[in-house]
């Protein structure tokens, strides 16, 4: 649960310190004290939008601490890395006036987008936004859904589904209009025939590309060899260098063994010799090479001119234009034999549709089932609420399969005897709309694992009984989840385990609020002022300090 909220330089408040308690906790003060700046506060702890004119006039930045106890660990801080701590979890959230946010958890630095992940987990904020979203009718699918706990249902029609838009997607593309399919056959043809013909290889063109040098080149690099063949090897009119070293050596090897000096040299002549010898034989291989046949040359030209324009029609190299070959091959042939293909696909398309209609209906019995119970269950809820004569229906209609399964769903709903069945938007009531929501956001929290509920604005347009039903319903709610509330009505402040005052007053030309949990005393004060406006009597009073006696308090 939410234990401390602590809050610097947001708009009014330039540092205020709220310590919750289990149970049931409330949020009274005038108007416009700063009880929905506390809400923003909370908003932006777990991960909500928060802007930079938050911040407090003339402050740099806005700080928002929190402290949670009895936090369980979740699978979020394996999923990011976060340190867990069965103690408490520490949040911050530091909004800066460049717009920048600063958040941590336990320390560690986290995006907002990450907080949020978490704060979904801790935290559930209901208020008019909420209340807008329960009167969507887009809404109503997946809030039956998650009171029906039927996850696996979902999935399962989702693959089915999933499966079926695959073989819709596959078939779509092989019927195509008969003009269009004829010129993509005769261009893919054309495109393979010519690559097929052209009988490219990998590597081709790196090895042309070396032989047209040579070519172009031939006639100095075969006068180069020759004349250092010659050089090496000698000629009619005079010996060459291998021939010469031959001799040296011959010549040193006789006088060798009488000077240890002229051994060595001997020994590198020797060495040269055979080097000298490689490397004529290497050249007299490599002269082969160079000799080239007329018409050699053209021949090269007009094989790389052939890849050039391979490779300008069909991609940047001769791997990418044989790559293209196959897929436009894989094509052809997809084409060529698209009516047998199209035949076995509609057939696979008709047994997946069955696949997919029979998910479809398991969907629909999970969602009958649980619409059922939870018609009873806000039935009940309502009649709790002071609205015994409500009626709350899920009218159910059956539309084509959809990503969400085969149903639409409406939540209808009847406050009085005798009215029909309505939309809830229809429903125009503001304290009808605020006991409904109630009722609905009670009922789907028990199968909500978030410890902390938060309402704002849930006494909007009620008063009297109703009031006093709706705190009893709140009481009851915080018995098993930490519920805070922000309210103008004595019957839900009477109720509070733990109530706390804002307050506004001025000092040196500007405004602060600050936030205190009461004491009896000043429970009844607030409550008197609750009940009496700007007039507290002692009937007031006395009044306010019996509504609390009665209720516990």
């Amino acid at each position: 649960m939410l234990s401390l909220l602590h809050i610097e330089n947001i708009a009014v408040i330039e540092q205020a310190d709220l310590q919750l308690g289990a149970g049931f906790n409330v949020l009274t003060g005038e108007t416009g004290a700063g009880k929905s700046i506390v809400i923003d506060a909370i908003s932006a702890i777990v991960g909500e939008r928060a802007y930079r004119d938050m911040i407090r006039t003339g402050c740099e930045a806005a700080l928002v601490t929190a402290v949670f106890t009895g936090v369980p660990e979740l699978p979020w801080f394996a999923e990011t890395g976060v340190p867990y701590d069965p103690e408490e979890l520490m949040i911050s959230r530091q909004v800066l006036s460049d717009g920048k946010n600063v958040c941590k958890v336990n320390g560690r630095p986290v995006t907002v987008t990450i907080l949020r992940q978490l704060g979904l987990r801790l935290i559930n904020i209901h208020g008019q936004h909420d209340s807008q979203q329960l009167f969507d009718e887009v809404t109503h699918l997946s809030l039956l859904d998650s009171y029906a706990r039927n996850e696996p249902v979902r999935q399962a029609y989702s693959r089915e589904y999933e499966t079926l838009q695959s073989i819709r997607k596959e078939l779509s593309a092989l019927q195509m209009d008969e003009g269009e399919k004829l010129r993509r056959t005769e261009m893919l043809q054309h495109q393979v025939d010519e690559i097929h013909a052209a009988r490219l290889q990998p590597g081709e063109e790196e090895a042309l590309t070396a032989r047209r040098t040579i070519l172009e080149n031939a006639e100095k690099l075969l006068s180069g060899v020759q004349s250092s063949v010659g050089a090496l090897l000698g000629d009619e009119d005079s010996d060459g260098a291998v021939s010469l070293v031959t001799e040296a050596v011959r010549s040193l090897s006789r006088v060798q063994d009488y000077s240890e000096q002229l051994g060595a040299i001997s020994q590198r002549l020797n060495a040269l010799m055979y080097d000298l010898q490689d490397a004529a034989e290497e050249l007299r291989d490599l002269r082969e090479e160079f000799e080239f046949s007329p018409g050699e040359l053209e021949a090269v030209e007009s094989r790389l001119d052939t890849i050039y324009r391979l490779k300008k029609k069909y991609g940047g190299s001769v791997e990418q234009v044989l790559d293209y070959y196959q897929r436009a091959q894989t094509e052809l042939d997809n084409m060529v034999f698209a009516e047998e293909r199209v035949a076995a696909l509609e057939q696979k398309q008709n047994q997946q549709l069955e696949a997919v209609q029979k998910a479809a209906k398991a969907l629909h019995a999970s969602r009958i089932a649980a619409a059922q119970s939870l018609q009873a269950r806000i039935t009940s809820e309502l009649t709790q609420l002071d609205m015994p004569r409500a009626q709350f229906e899920c009218k159910f209609t059956l539309v084509e399969p959809n990503p969400n399964g085969a149903d639409m769903v409406c939540f209808l709903m009847s406050a009085n005897i005798g009215e029909a069945l309505k939309p809830l938007s229809k429903v125009a009531s503001g304290g009808e709309r605020a006991r409904i929501m109630l009722a609905m956001k009670n009922v789907l929290a028990e199968n909500d694992a978030v410890p902390t509920l938060i309402f704002d604005e849930v006494d909007a347009g009620i008063s009297g009984r109703a009031a006093q039903k709706v705190a009893d319903k709140l009481a009851d709610l915080a018995q098993s989840k930490q519920v805070l509330c922000v309210t103008h009505l004595p019957q839900l402040a009477a109720r509070a385990d733990n109530h706390y005052l804002v307050s506004k007053h001025e000092a040196d030309g500007r405004t602060f609020t600050k936030v205190q949990r009461l004491s009896f005393a000043d429970r009844a004060e607030e409550l008197a002022r609750i009940i009496g406006g700007a007039e507290i009597t002692e009937t007031t009073r006395r009044s306010a300090e019996e509504m609390i006696g009665r209720s516990g308090g």
